[in-house]
């Protein structure tokens, strides 16, 4: 079962890895390894909640969030992103700034792709982080039959009855985070989180008609998994939460290194893979119905994420500390999952 799920993600590591090498010798392999590795522990939490979502889908829609969508991951989110964020921020063609990364220049000389993107940091933290505090809120504000950190779950459900509570909070944050910035870059942060909390009632609102109406002809049609056109909505909107939970993986490996290629290969072919794979797996084992409260893991530590993002636009954090505060979730959650199963 572990092979026949994840021997594609091994070959494609492999593969990967030869490129790399080919491309920059061992400093590039490494390189490769270490993005690998940030993504994987970074987006557990992915997985999770695209189990969630896969579970509902016929075993074709699977295939095609393992083959279609990891092309979406790889060249959508790990280098067609970065590069557009660039391209705006300095004012320059796309073409253009793909070859300026391309060049490998000091990331910490004004003028290269590094230093671009590193200097517009807060503003991508400031969008990301709004739309996965949302994302957060949307889940613990919601009233749910099974809480895992109930003394904390239970009062924000009974605070989710307020009208407009999760916008309020995320605002509220947004004002608190943006206070140590300096006048002009706190006005760019700012609408930058106010664009992020649009976007995301725009696109949390397409992605819940697209599941609701997937899940409504999958029961129609008394069929166990969505197929046809319920499983065409369910894998839009499966590939839009994955897009948006991929903002930290994207943003993080800057740090690491500014080269598009490596982050490609790295973060996006090596690391997309095996999330994907982690999530078929997760789904073929029904791992979610096992443990109950690995949901609520994933939700906080989406939640936690978000927190460091906003913070992270006026202290510098370790990018393997995010990774660390979500794996921690995921544990605690696997752990009383664990503990409640008879």
């Amino acid at each position: 079962m572990i092979w026949s799920t994840f021997r594609w993600s091994f070959i494609v590591t492999f593969v990967a890895f030869v490129i790399a090498f080919l491309y920059g010798g061992w400093q590039a392999l490494f390189l490769c390894l270490v993005l690998a590795a940030l993504e994987i522990s970074l987006s557990f939490d992915n997985a999770v909640l695209n189990a969630s979502i896969l579970r509902k889908m016929s075993p074709f829609w699977q295939k095609m969030f393992l083959t279609i969508g990891i092309v979406i991951a790889v060249f959508g989110m790990r280098l067609v992103f970065p590069v557009l964020i660039v391209s705006a921020a300095a004012g320059i063609n796309p073409i253009d700034a793909f070859q300026l990364a391309l060049q490998k220049g000091d990331p910490h000389t004004p003028g290269t792709y590094g230093y671009i993107f590193a200097s517009i940091h807060p503003i991508v933290a400031a969008f990301g982080g709004m739309f996965l505090l949302l994302l957060f809120l949307t889940f613990v504000l919601e009233k749910r039959s099974v809480t895992w950190i109930t003394f904390l779950e239970k009062p924000l459900a009974k605070l989710g009855t307020v009208p407009f509570m999760s916008a309020g909070l995320a605002t509220i944050a947004l004002l608190l985070a943006s206070l140590p910035l300096h006048d002009a870059l706190r006005i760019e942060v700012l609408t930058a989180g106010l664009i992020g909390i649009v976007v995301f009632f725009i696109v949390h609102g397409l992605g819940e008609a697209f599941k609701r109406y997937g899940e409504h002809r999958a029961e129609e049609s008394s069929a166990l998994h969505a197929v046809g056109k319920a499983g065409f909505f369910l894998f839009v909107y499966l590939e839009v939460l994955d897009a948006t939970l991929s903002f930290d993986g994207a943003i993080g490996a800057f740090a690491i290194t500014p080269d598009p290629i490596i982050i490609a290969l790295g973060l996006g072919l090596i690391g997309a893979m095996f999330v994907r794979s982690l999530t078929v797996f997760m789904v073929k084992h029904k791992s979610l119905d096992t443990f109950i409260y690995l949901e609520h893991g994933a939700h906080w530590a989406i939640g936690a994420l978000a927190v460091l993002l906003l913070v992270g636009m006026s202290v510098h954090l370790n990018e393997f500390i995010t990774g660390g505060v979500g794996i921690a979730f995921i544990t605690a959650a696997l752990v009383s999952s664990l503990r409640a199963t008879p």
